[in-house]
C-alpha cells in the first residue's frame, strides 16, 4: 500500500513536470482549466510563471516519492496527507482567483502541519507543529486582508483583473496591499524575521517531506513575492524592491550564521534554506529597481538570476535533505558529533551529499555556481542606477552574498567532514548501512540534475528568459552566445561552464598521469597521519563539529551572544580527581530574546488583563451586552 501511494504521487509529479514544461513553452498566453474545476467560483489558469513552478514541484515530488518507498520511516498514517500537501502545491501556481487560491494555500499549510505532528509522541514534533501552525496562519491572515483588499478596489477577485486596474489604483492602496501580501508571503519563505518555525519544523518531519518543504513549499512563497512584486500590482515604487533587496540580504548571511554553530544535520541545513531564500530575493530585488528605472534588460537578468536559483536550490536541498535522512535511519541521530566515518559505510549516500554540498557552495561547474554568479553580475550592474540610496542597497546585496558564500563553503565542509570523514565517533556510526534502492536512486537523480543545471546553462538560461520575459513584459533578449557559451548584458561577462569542467578534471587527472609516466611507486603505505606520537589513532582525537564552529562564535561573538556552561564533577574521595567534565557553549537566538519574547509576554500580559472581565457574574454580562448594542446603535 505504501509503495502504491508513493507511486501514484511520483506519477502525478511526473505529470505535473510535463504540465509545467507545456506552460513555459505557451509564451505570454495562458491556458485556462476553469472547465476542470466543476464548482462555480473556482478558476485555474497556466502562464508560464506558473508553469515553472508547477514543472519545479513536479520535478521535486517525482524523486521525493520514490525515496519515500524505501524509507521504512516515510509511510504510516501521513501517507494522505502527503498527498494532500503534493496535490495543493500543484493547485497554488494554477490558482487564477483569490477563492481558488486560499483553499489551496490553506490545504497545503494542513496538510503539512499533519506531516510536521508525524511523531505526536515527540515533544520536538508537537512544539515544532504549534509554531508552524501560529506562523502560518498569521501569514494567512495577511494575505486575505491584502486580497480583500484588492478585491474590493478592484471590484473582482480574478488575477487578471488585478493586473489589468492596477496602473489606477491609488498609490496608498498598492502600498498596503504589498506590505500585507509581501508579509504573508515571506513568511512562508521563511524570510528574516518571519524565520522561526523553519529551522523546527523541517527536521520534524519525514526526510523526504523535508526535502519538499524546503525544496518546494517555501518557494511557493517566492512565487507570490513574485506576483506581487512584479506581476499583480503593476510597476511599484523604488522602496518595494530596496525592501525585497535588504530582506534578502538579511536574510542570506544571518540563515549562514546560524547554520554555522549547527550541529543537527536536520537543522543545518533547514537554516541553509533561509540563506538561499535570501539569494532568490537578492535578484528580485535587483529586478525590481531596475524595471523602476527603465532598464529592462538587467531587470530581466536579475529576474533569471532569482529563477535559476529558485530551481537550483529545490535540486540540491532536496537532495541534501534525502541524502540527511538516509544517514538519520542509519545511524538513529541528527546529531553530527556521533556521526563521522560514513563515507566507507555509505559510498553512495556520501557521493550524492558530496555533490549536493559542493551544489549549494556555489562550486564550479555546478548548479549554483552558475545561479549565484548571474545573481552577481545582477548587482554588479548598480552602477548605471543614479540614485545614491539604491546604489548604497545594491552595495550591502554584493557583500552580502560575498559574505554568505564563503560562509556556506566553510559550512559544508564541515556538514560532509565532520558527517562522512575520519572515524566513527559511536558505535551507531560504526554500524551504518547504506541506504535502500529506492533512496539512493532517488538521491542519484537529484545529484544528476545539479550537474545538468550546472552545464547547461547556455540551454536553461533561454528558458527562464522566455519566462522573466512574460512576467516584466519585455522581449526575452537577455542573454546570447552558441551551444558552450553563456553570453550575459551584451558582452559585459561570459561563461562557459563545460570549459571549466574539461580544466577541472584535467589538473585532477594530469598529476595521476605524471606520477604514472614516471613510474612512480604503487604499492600503498599505510601510516597515520596525525597521530600526534600515539601508534593508533581513535575517534577521541578528531576534529569536532564544536571545535570547527568554536572560531566562527568568537568572530561572531556580538550575533551569536553565546553562554558558557562549565560542570565539573570531582571523585568523591579527593578533588584533586575529575570523574566528569561537561562544557557548553549554546547560541542565544535574537529573534527570540528581542522579537518574540517581549511579544508573547505583552501578549500573555494583555490575554490576563481581558481575562479578569470573566468574573462569572451574569449581571455584569449582561452588562456587555447592553454596552455592546449602544456602541452599535452610535455606530450604526
Amino acid at each position: 500500500m505504501n509503495r502504491l501511494v508513493y507511486g501514484v504521487i511520483a506519477a502525478m509529479g511526473i505529470v505535473a513536470a510535463g504540465l509545467g514544461g507545456y506552460g513555459m513553452a505557451g509564451g505570454a498566453g495562458t491556458l485556462r482549466l476553469a472547465w476542470l474545476v466543476p464548482l462555480g467560483g473556482l478558476e485555474l489558469t497556466l502562464d508560464p510563471l506558473g508553469g515553472l513552478f508547477l514543472g519545479l514541484i513536479g520535478l521535486a515530488a517525482a524523486p521525493a516519492s520514490v525515496y519515500g518507498m524505501g524509507d521504512p520511516d516515510g509511510g504510516g498514517r501521513g501517507r494522505l496527507a502527503y498527498a494532500v500537501f503534493v496535490a495543493s502545491m500543484c493547485l497554488v501556481p494554477l490558482a487564477a482567483n483569490t477563492m481558488t487560491f486560499l483553499i489551496a494555500w490553506e490545504l497545503m499549510s494542513l496538510a503539512s502541519y499533519a506531516l510536521v505532528l508525524h511523531d505526536r509522541e515527540s515533544e520536538e514534533s508537537v512544539r515544532a507543529g504549534w509554531i508552524y501552525a501560529v506562523m502560518t496562519h498569521a501569514g494567512l491572515a495577511c494575505l486575505l486582508a491584502g486580497m480583500l483588499l484588492l478585491g474590493a478596489e478592484v471590484g473582482s477577485q480574478r488575477f487578471a483583473d488585478w493586473r489589468a486596474a492596477a496602473p489606477a489604483l491609488a498609490p496608498a492602496t498598492r502600498d498596503l496591499a504589498f506590505v500585507l501580501l509581501a508579509l504573508g508571503f515571506a513568511g512562508k519563505a521563511g524570510v528574516i524575521p518571519l524565520h522561526v518555525w523553519l529551522p523546527l519544523a523541517h527536521p520534524a518531519a519525514p526526510s523526504h517531506v523535508s526535502a519538499l518543504m524546503s525544496g518546494v513549499m517555501i518557494k511557493l512563497g517566492i512565487y507570490g513575492l513574485l506576483r506581487v512584486s512584479l506581476d499583480w500590482l503593476g510597476v511599484g515604487p523604488p522602496w518595494w524592491g530596496a525592501t525585497l533587496l535588504v530582506a534578502g540580504a538579511v536574510s542570506s548571511v544571518i540563515g549562514v550564521l546560524y547554520a554555522l554553530v549547527e550541529h543537527d544535520l536536520k537543522r543545518l541545513l533547514a537554516f541553509h534554506s533561509i540563506e538561499n531564500i535570501g539569494i532568490i530575493l537578492l535578484g528580485i530585488g535587483s529586478a525590481a529597481l531596475y524595471r523602476v528605472a527603465g532598464l529592462d534588460a538587467l531587470a530581466r537578468l536579475g529576474l533569471i538570476a532569482a529563477l535559476y536559483h529558485t530551481v537550483n536550490h529545490a535540486a540540491f536541498k532536496a537532495l541534501l535533505f534525502l541524502g540527511a535522512g538516509a544517514v538519520v535511519h542509519a545511524t538513529g541521530t541528527r546529531n553530527m558529533e556521533a556521526m563521522g566515518g560514513l563515507i566507507k559505510r555509505m559510498p553512495w549516500t556520501a557521493g550524492c551529499f558530496l555533490v549536493g554540498s559542493a551544489a549549494i557552495a556555489a562550486l564550479p561547474p555546478l548548479n549554483g555556481f552558475v545561479s549565484e554568479w548571474l545573481t552577481f553580475l545582477a548587482l554588479f550592474q548598480n552602477t548605471r542606477l543614479d540614485a545614491v540610496g539604491q546604489n548604497l542597497v545594491f552595495t550591502l546585496g554584493i557583500a552580502s552574498l560575498a559574505l554568505t558564500g564563503g560562509l556556506a563553503m566553510a559550512c559544508f565542509v564541515k556538514a560532509f567532514g565532520i558527517t562522512f570523514l575520519a572515524l566513527p565517533r559511536s558505535d551507531a556510526a560504526a554500524g551504518a548501512h547504506e541506504a535502500s534502492p529506492p533512496m539512493r536512486l532517488a538521491m542519484l537523480t537529484l545529484a544528476a540534475a545539479c550537474v545538468a543545471l550546472g552545464l547547461g546553462p547556455t540551454l536553461v538560461v533561454p528558458v527562464f528568459g522566455s519566462v522573466a520575459a512574460a512576467i516584466l513584459k519585455t522581449p526575452p533578449s537577455a542573454t546570447g552566445g552558441d551551444w558552450l557559451t553563456l553570453r550575459v548584458a551584451g558582452e559585459f561577462a561570459s561563461l562557459s561552464t563545460a570549459a571549466i569542467a574539461v580544466a577541472l578534471a584535467a589538473s585532477l587527472l594530469v598529476p595521476f598521469a605524471a606520477f604514472w609516466i614516471l613510474g612512480a611507486a604503487r604499492r600503498t603505505r599505510a601510516y597515520e597521519t596525525w597521530g600526534c606520537g600515539r601508534i593508533v589513532q581513535t575517534a577521541r582525537m578528531e576534529y569536532t563539529a564544536t571545535a570547527f564552529a568554536n572560531p566562527f562564535k568568537r568572530v561572531f561573538d556580538f550575533f551569536y551572544r553565546p553562554s558558557k556552561r562549565l560542570d565539573i564533577e570531582f571523585h568523591p574521595e579527593s578533588r584533586f580527581f575529575v570523574e566528569r567534565i561537561e562544557y557548553e557553549n549554546p547560541t542565544r537566538s535574537i529573534f527570540d530574546d528581542w522579537l518574540y519574547r517581549p511579544a508573547l509576554e505583552l501578549l500573555q500580559a494583555a490575554a490576563r488583563a481581558v481575562g479578569a472581565l470573566q468574573s462569572g457574574s451574569a449581571n455584569q454580562y449582561l452588562a456587555y451586552i447592553l454596552v455592546a448594542l449602544l456602541l452599535m446603535l452610535v455606530l450604526a
